[in-house]
């Protein structure tokens, strides 16, 4: 990267320069998420969201994705569970799901064929990037489900709750839509207590069981069943995009 690339935060390619600090991949795939990623992916893959393939940031067209259903979408989908289950709870939807853990790839590809759901469609990669190229008020309720908790301190700024992440999202929201985030970290929750409002939403509890108990189309995932073991509290936190 050129001195003046680095100075502006860019890559020679145009594309900012944004750190990463999420796994990548992790224990050696079975042969058949081996034979999911290769079969499946490549069709259920997004295309031109990434800067190499969409270096200008053109817009994606969301009415040719789904055929103009209404579309939401999961930040970071881990092992699928829940993005599956949204999508055949509710076949009306188009779901977008963005993970660059491959292993959480392939589960979610396992779960599509088990389900046989054909309203979903995946950007194994970063969330931002696909946030880009989304058309301003184009989303109709949104996903964080436990996401990356960054405990340290000086980690905090890595959270998906910063600015960085929520002014992109935000943007991407219709007004009036939904923004749901669960977490079993309380920090978690005093951040994005503090940084979702200012991004434009509210917060739309009335009282302590708002945040206590799970949705109604909620269907616990391996993550909150893992914080339940380890006598972890989950917050269940539903906002509204003003506008």
């Amino acid at each position: 990267m050129s001195d003046q690339n680095a100075t502006e935060g860019k890559h020679q390619s145009g594309a900012p320069w944004r750190n990463f600090y999420g796994r990548l991949k992790g224990k050696t795939l079975r042969k058949s998420q081996e034979g999911y990623l290769e079969e499946d992916l490549a069709e259920l893959t997004i295309k031109n969201v990434t800067w190499e393939e969409n270096p200008e940031r053109t817009e994606l067209d969301v009415k040719a994705l789904f055929g103009g259903k209404p579309v939401w979408l999961e930040v970071g989908f881990g092992g699928g569970e829940h993005m599956v289950h949204q999508a055949a709870l509710n076949p009306e939807v188009g779901i977008i799901g963005c993970e660059p853990y491959i292993n959480g790839v392939a589960m979610l590809l396992g779960k599509i064929r088990t389900a046989n759901v054909d309203n979903v469609a995946i950007h194994p990669g970063d969330a931002r990037d696909m946030m880009d190229v989304l058309p301003e008020a184009s989303v109709d309720k949104a996903f964080l489900l436990y996401p990356d908790p960054w405990p340290k301190k000086r980690h905090h700024r890595r959270r998906f709750v910063t600015q960085e992440h929520l002014v992109p999202l935000a943007k991407t929201m219709k007004p009036g839509a939904i923004f749901r985030v669960a977490t079993d970290i309380e920090d978690y929750v005093r951040q994005t207590m503090e940084e979702v409002p200012k991004a434009g939403f509210e917060w739309m509890a009335e009282g302590p069981e708002d945040w206590r108990n799970s949705w109604d189309d909620w269907i616990s995932t391996r993550y909150e069943q893992k914080a339940i073991r380890e006598d972890r509290i989950p917050h269940y936190m539903t906002f509204r995009r003003l506008g």
